[in-house]
């Protein structure tokens, strides 16, 4: 029988990644360098091991392993969090990005490489491993640690820069040249599209999850979430974007909903499956006659990227304000390249930007920083130390009061405030009222006009599109103009007056601008007639009493699918009377922090009360609140007991939430003899005439009670009784069918031995 090569070399794929990674494993190292190790040893490179027969089949999986590699990181990703990340990590995200993009482009220049591959070079360092990173702290215990947010920050925003980098990429493809009007033409594209990819998506996506929930089962959910990323991925492409960049937003939608950390659990296995084939590709890429050739620019870069992120991102982090221990601690975290960093630069030499050495230049340096990346966590305790014990004294006042002072500078102005709402919400309705009318004017208006000739067609279809877009016109213009900023800066002084109201007359002739661009389109009256209509819509859409409620309809249920998720999770770990986020600048002088934690199925705690476990006095670790399931247990007493994939919302310093997220995991010790004796059979109690369960009833006899055991059923002069009432009287003769652990019944039997047992056949 004949079988596809693509079978075939599937096979082999999973087959060579299986053995790596498992040897990978057992060396306790990231199972990505094992699989990039696959690829190696399956490549043409090697002659004595088998090798792929269609590597242009292994090119489309790959492509799809980089499309959910993309999705599974929109999923962790959510463009919300972009604007939660606080200062710290945007002031430091900046100062790595563009330091370490003009520190390779230098490096590479100085190489001799040119200048498409050294800006390259630059794209490619300048950004850390997110699944590396987060693998390493897991395996050191050190997710719960005070500095991982400023570094998971600044991971967020590295990954959007990542996804500008592509979008140039695509750009410089089609041009040849870097030109910067076209560049810039392009970024703001893709704001524009990623703003109505986001708006439209969480509007209706959520929506619709929440109503089709009943109907989506962990088979359905992965079928409509795979379906909606691959969906977004052909329409990203035909708008000459590239898939990755879909596949990305898609997955940051519908990392708004409610089902997001289902969606990325039920993906993770097709994500690993895809990606595993994605970094076996990469793997076969390399070329160890160009690495040798290349060996000393490949140390040069990677002592590049290591000196470069430890000192660029200490300098960040101490320019946000944060102390030199977190400085340090998030420095050295980052000290390696990843997966995009592969994905770069495999569209780099498909669309032939770089010359074909870069791609396994690139790879080396990735393998060698991620295999040093566990160290390098290690190593910033010891310098962290080493600096406090031997810096100049006047250094360390420096940082300290530059550290207080930007803790406790004042907030930013009201005008300030003010305007960047302004323009956010003028930003967002004016995006979406651009996309209404460019489909109206492309496709609605059109056939309409074809259908109904003439005045009225006109009529029809300009009175259609304005009714469309008049809730967002009257959102654009009154959004603000009674905020609590608004009022105040209007009471507080008569000059602040014209500059409000110059800013509501500069919304009311947006407003008019998008009116008169549809007239335009539909009549052909004159400019000035065509104002005035304009004029007198919009005066209109001000006053409407019904378009103001549909306006706040609107709005209303749009934030509602935005917050949905973080409406679910405040039902479960809402802290009343304290909000999380305030707590934690309260405490952030005392190095406490509040971090979340999940029991082990395994641990020694699972089934013991808070009070014998003793936290609180043994490791100075305060349990805030239980989440379980869909109940949540706030400040939970001493009788509370933990139960196997309990949340656990604990306050403490690094030091002590590092102990206690150990003590969690510890696993019981249960030998092979006890685990085989609590094992659960059904067995037989016949009860002879003189047994003293004669006369007695089911729930009298204690066997539920003390042997911890079930009556399932009673066979009585050839009659059975199923599942039996408990005030079912035993008698003699009765074959009493009972589950439980042999041990228990072994135990009854001893407790009663006028009770003979026979074993079930």
């Amino acid at each position: 029988m004949h079988i596809s090569p693509l079978i075939s070399d599937l096979a082999l794929i999973l087959i060579s990644a299986s053995i790596t990674t498992l040897l990978f494993k057992w060396l306790k190292q990231p199972v990505v360098l094992g699989y990039i190790v696959a690829g190696c040893l399956i490549s043409s490179q090697i002659a004595t091991t088998p090798t792929v027969g269609s590597t242009e089949d292994i090119g489309t999986w790959s492509d799809i392993g980089v499309v959910f590699l993309l999705f599974a990181l929109g999923l962790e990703f959510s463009f919300k969090k972009l604007f939660n990340v606080g200062k710290t990590a945007l002031i430091a995200s900046l100062v790595i990005i563009f330091s370490m993009i003009i520190l390779g482009l230098l490096v590479g220049l100085a190489l001799g490489w040119g200048v498409t591959n050294s800006l390259m070079l630059g794209g490619m360092i300048s950004m850390s491993s997110t699944t590396i990173i987060i693998k390493a702290l897991d395996d050191l215990g050190l997710r719960s640690q005070k500095f991982t947010n400023v570094v998971f920050g600044i991971l967020i925003l590295e990954d959007l820069m990542a996804i500008l980098i592509l979008v140039v990429i695509s750009t410089t493809a089609v041009s040849k040249t870097f030109e910067g009007g076209e560049l810039i033409m392009n970024i703001c594209k893709l704001l524009f599209f990623i703003t109505i990819w986001l708006t439209f998506g969480i509007f209706f996506i959520p929506t619709m999850l929440k109503r089709a929930k009943r109907f989506l089962n962990e088979e359905t959910m992965l079928i409509v979430s795979l379906g909606l990323c691959l969906g977004m991925v052909m329409f990203a492409t035909s708008v000459n974007f590239s898939a990755a960049l879909g596949a990305f937003v898609m997955g940051s939608i519908l990392a708004e909903t409610i089902e997001a950390e289902n969606i990325e659990r039920i993906v993770k296995p097709v994500k690993d499956l895809f990606g595993a084939i994605f970094f076996v590709s990469v793997g076969m890429m390399i070329d160890f006659g160009v690495l040798r050739e290349y060996a000393f620019p490949i140390m040069v870069i990677t002592l590049t990227v290591i000196a470069g992120q430890v000192f660029f991102a200490t300098c960040g982090v101490l320019l946000s304000g944060q102390s030199l221990k977190m400085a340090i601690q998030s420095s050295f975290s980052l000290t390696q390249i990843g997966e995009f960093a592969f994905i770069i630069a495999s569209l780099g030499t498909s669309l032939k930007l770089i010359d074909p050495f870069l791609y396994p230049v690139i790879v080396a340096v990735s393998v060698v920083t991620i295999f040093i990346t566990p160290f390098m966590i290690k190593l910033s305790g010891p310098v962290y130390n080493f600096l406090e014990i031997n810096m100049p004294p006047e250094w360390k006042v420096f940082i300290e009061r530059h550290a207080f002072s930007r803790k406790s500078a004042l907030t930013e102005s009201v005008w300030h405030q003010l305007i960047i709402q302004t323009v956010r919400i003028v930003a967002v309705y004016s995006a979406l009222v651009v996309a209404i009318e460019i489909l109206s004017v492309k496709y609605f208006i059109p056939f309409v006009m074809t259908k109904i000739e003439g005045l009225p067609g006109a009529l029809l279809a300009s009175a259609i599109t304005i009714l469309v877009i008049s809730p967002l016109l009257r959102a654009m213009v009154a959004k603000k103009n009674h905020s609590k900023e608004f009022r105040y800066l209007w009471g507080t002084s008569k000059f602040n007056r014209a500059p409000l109201i110059v800013m509501i007359v500069l919304k009311f002739f947006l407003a008019m601008a998008f009116l008169c661009f549809i007239l335009m389109h539909t009549f052909n009256f004159a400019i000035g007639f065509i104002f005035a209509i304009a004029a007198i819509l919009s005066a209109l859409m001000m006053v409407s009493k019904r378009l103001k409620l549909q306006s706040i309809i609107i709005e209303r249920k749009f934030l509602y699918n935005l917050n949905s998720r973080e409406y679910e999770m405040s039902k479960k770990k809402d802290l009343s009377p304290f909000k999380k986020g305030e707590l934690s600048k309260h405490l952030s002088m005392y190095d406490l922090h509040l971090a979340d934690f999940e029991v082990s199925p395994f641990s020694e705690c699972v089934g013991k009360q808070l009070k014998n476990l003793n936290y609180r006095q043994r490791l100075g670790i305060h349990v805030v609140s239980i989440i379980r399931g869909e109940a949540r247990i706030n400040i939970p007493g001493g009788n509370e007991q933990l139960f196997p994939m309990d949340k656990i919302l604990a306050l403490g310093t690094d030091e002590q939430l590092k102990v206690f997220e150990t003590e969690l995991s510890l696993k019981r010790n249960i030998s092979a003899d006890e685990a085989t004796k609590r094992e659960v059979g059904l067995e037989q109690l016949e009860i002879n005439r003189n047994s003293i369960l004669v006369g007695r009833t089911i729930l009298q006899s204690g066997i539920r009670d003390k042997a911890k055991c079930l009556v399932v059923g009673i066979e009585r002069e050839q009659k059975t009784m199923m599942n039996p009432d408990v005030s079912t009287m035993f008698k003699n003769g009765d074959l009493v069918w009972i589950v439980g652990e042999h041990e228990k019944i072994k135990e009854l039997t001893n407790h009663q031995d006028q009770v003979s047992v026979v074993e079930a056949q």
